[in-house]
């Protein structure tokens, strides 16, 4: 399946950039550029676990229905711009610069926060900080395996992306059928989904350094690796 901000599929790329680099210059730049998504990903959830944070007094009375059972109007909004904001980047790649891109992250990051605000008004800090550190964990070694294993992972891209799809839909439909049985379930698939991807995407972002070093393109796949 063709992904829509990867380079590997986008004509104009230099693809010989490294080409007659030697072993030594090409391994600091590859890690160079992992450091780079890696900082952008970092700064993104903090800025969002701040505004988060800050945003959490005030989530109940602007994101909460009335009645307390659901989503305000800017409840919605708040919660779908976010997918707004990546189907804008991911579709826009190669006609909006470097600076926009840039942009429409911090967007997307501050925009995740304020969404994410609701959940100081179910669980605990406590709790919140405990998930936050194994969530965390669990990516750092999963994101390390994805780097350094010499397995092929690419060809679950496919399975993966189907699983992630079939996933959003039990979810949907789980809305309506309220099982507890089919939540956890959709939970436990989740995670094990989630995990491969994890891997996986960070192969697929390693790969995709030869593809863009030394072209403009690279500055926009450091932000949209994130």
């Amino acid at each position: 399946m063709q992904n829509q901000f990867d380079p590997r599929t986008t004509t104009g790329v230099n693809t010989t950039a490294t080409v007659g680099v030697p072993r030594a210059a090409r391994d600091a730049g590859l890690r160079s550029y992992m450091l780079s998504v890696y900082n952008y990903m970092a700064s993104g959830v903090l800025l969002t676990g701040i505004v988060a944070l800050l945003f959490a007094p005030y989530a109940q009375d602007a994101l909460i229905s009335a009645s307390g059972r659901g989503l305000s109007g800017l409840g919605w909004i708040v919660t779908l711009a976010p997918l707004g904001f990546v189907m804008v980047m991911s579709f826009g790649l190669n006609r909006l610069s470097t600076g926009a891109l840039q942009m429409l992250f911090w967007a997307f990051a501050t925009v995740m926060g304020l969404s994410m605000s609701t959940i100081f008004i179910t669980y605990t800090g406590t709790s919140i900080a405990q998930t936050f550190f194994a969530v965390a964990a669990a990516f750092l070694g999963l994101s390390l395996y994805g780097y350094t294993t010499k397995r092929d992972l690419s060809g679950l891209g496919t399975f993966l992306i189907m699983g992630v799809v079939g996933l959003l839909v039990a979810m949907l439909l789980n809305l309506w059928l309220q099982s507890p049985a089919m939540q956890m379930a959709i939970s436990a698939i989740g995670v094990l989904l989630f995990a491969a991807l994890t891997a996986y995407d960070t192969q697929k972002i390693k790969s995709m350094y030869a593809y863009v070093a030394g072209t403009d393109m690279m500055g926009k796949v450091v932000i949209m690796g994130r």
